[in-house]
């Protein structure tokens, strides 16, 4: 279904579900309404048609506020957040705030009675995130955070057929978020500058995704140690409508990551803003029975294939590669990005229960921060938090 078919079928049938004994539909609001929200999360909403109404679009340009507020029927658009809060009828909010604002944002959100749809990072430190979730719990208010691998359909099937021993126990993991950035997305609507600025860089834009995964499917990190540097200190942007301009890389433009998970259990991640190109897999998992590998190109299909080694340890040797390996039941929700807003949906009503939880993107939150300590102190650094 299209976007368009969405809002036509919500204007014209606007079906309903009983929430809490009440017949109503889920109303949502939006607060930031760029580049991630125009390209990714609106149309991952066509699948939830008759379940979700975006009742409001708050973004300080009021421009887009009224460009996104356009493609819902009888949606608003706001450019104070105050007027957001106090938004008649509102049950939650996806906060698509740029990253430094994200714990503000959210906060003010479960204040005012909201549930929360984070994009990631959930905070900036490990303190706050602490603060964040619990209030929440205090409120009684549902907190989730991006990014959404865990959600998707193939992640969901890798996690099971690993607890079932298909793959004998897990022992590495070695993975890979690597090109050159924002600055050479030719067709990002976006400001590419602020990615290759302290506090952001390639592992908590996308290095991030990788680290979900890992953890999502080995648990906690018990300790890590991390190599990193700029690579490249300028840069050139790409973007048409910014021919010309140059970028002062003041982050670590690549990090070499190394996890321990404890029994003999390790992941190796490269996250990096400084690789032209590459042709190596986004993430493999090897165990004492098999291993299953991802490309790269297909990273981001929330229903992606699969390559799946499996060994033969008798005479028969009937082992090897089975390549593309789809997973079953796949979900109408076919990107990863947007596949966070649909489990969010299903956590409010009941019929699911949270996968993407604030406790699991705070340990990835540590994990960050705590990479960036042993490039810096060149030691290894123990985690305190779990999930």
């Amino acid at each position: 279904m299209t976007i368009a078919a969405y809002l036509r079928d919500d204007l014209e049938v606007h079906a309903v579900l009983a929430v809490g004994g009440k017949s109503r539909v889920i109303e949502l609001g939006f607060v930031g309404c760029g580049d991630v929200a125009i390209r990714t999360y609106f149309p991952a909403l066509a699948p939830l048609a008759g379940r979700v109404r975006v009742a409001a679009c708050f973004d300080p340009q009021v421009e887009r506020a009224e460009a996104a507020a356009a493609l819902f029927p009888g949606a608003t658009a706001l450019t104070h957040y105050e007027d957001l809060l106090g938004h008649p009828g509102l049950d939650a909010i996806v906060n698509l705030t740029p990253a430094p604002f994200h714990r503000e944002v959210t906060s003010q959100a479960i204040a005012a009675g909201l549930h929360v749809y984070s994009e990631k990072p959930l905070a900036a430190t490990v303190p706050e995130a602490h603060a964040l979730i619990e209030q929440a719990n205090q409120a009684g208010k549902l907190l989730l955070s991006a990014p959404a691998v865990m959600a998707t359909r193939r992640f969901r099937w890798l996690k099971e057929l690993i607890t079932a021993g298909c793959f004998g126990r897990p022992t590495l993991a070695t993975a890979q978020m690597a090109n050159m950035g924002p600055a050479s997305w030719r067709g990002y609507t976006g400001d590419p500058g602020v990615f290759y600025q302290k506090g952001v860089g390639p592992v908590l834009d996308t290095g991030v995704y990788i680290l979900h995964a890992i953890t999502g499917l080995l648990g906690p990190v018990k300790r890590i140690q991390a190599f990193g540097g700029i690579a490249i200190p300028k840069r050139t942007v790409l973007i048409k409508r910014l021919a010309g301009q140059t970028i002062d890389v003041t982050a670590n433009d690549q990090m070499l990551i190394q996890l321990d998970f404890g029994g003999d259990t390790f992941a190796q991640v490269l996250s990096s803003f400084a690789v032209p190109a590459t042709r190596a897999p986004a993430l493999e998992l090897h165990g004492t029975g098999g291993s299953f590998s991802i490309a790269t190109s297909t990273w981001y299909d929330a229903n992606g294939p699969v390559d799946i080694y499996r060994r033969d340890d008798t005479p028969l040797g009937l082992e090897g590669w089975i390549l593309n390996v789809s997973p079953p039941n796949p979900s109408p929700h076919t990107n990863l990005i947007g596949a966070g807003v649909p489990h969010f949906v299903d956590c409010i009503l009941g019929d699911a229960e949270p996968i993407l939880t604030a406790a699991h993107a705070r340990h990835v939150l540590e994990v960050i921060l705590a990479a960036g300590r042993a490039v810096q102190e060149s030691r290894v650094v123990e985690l305190s938090t779990s999930f």
